[in-house]
């Protein structure tokens, strides 16, 4: 009965334990306006998971896209998405609006 109840403690404590654990991302907040996203350069730490939170105020959808970073997500217009990323090596990554060729930044990974 002993070892049952110190296995039970054991998996509440590791369930307990494994959110603390988790890496916290890296916000990034870009605003999508006149075709330009604000600012169009950005950077972060590496090795660190990242979450681009990127606000469309125009009034029509854009399309925030990068092959280097592996992602792509439609944001209507007047609307904010959110875009997760894995954690990065150092490095620059390109973004862009698909639906818009001017429109263009780039995040510093250090």
């Amino acid at each position: 009965m002993k070892r049952l109840t110190l296995a039970a403690l054991c998996a509440i404590a590791t369930l307990q334990a494994a959110p603390s654990q988790a890496q916290q991302a890296t916000e990034i907040r870009l605003t999508y306006s006149n075709g330009q996203f604000q600012p169009s350069q950005v950077s972060a730490p590496a090795d660190k998971p990242l979450s681009f939170r990127v606000k469309n105020l125009d009034s029509k959808a854009m399309e925030f896209e990068s092959t280097s970073l592996r992602v792509e997500k439609v944001v209507a217009a007047g609307t904010e998405g959110v875009i997760n990323v894995r954690a990065l090596k150092p490095g620059r990554y390109e973004f862009y609006d698909d639906f818009n060729d001017k429109a263009r930044g780039a995040l510093t990974v250090q």
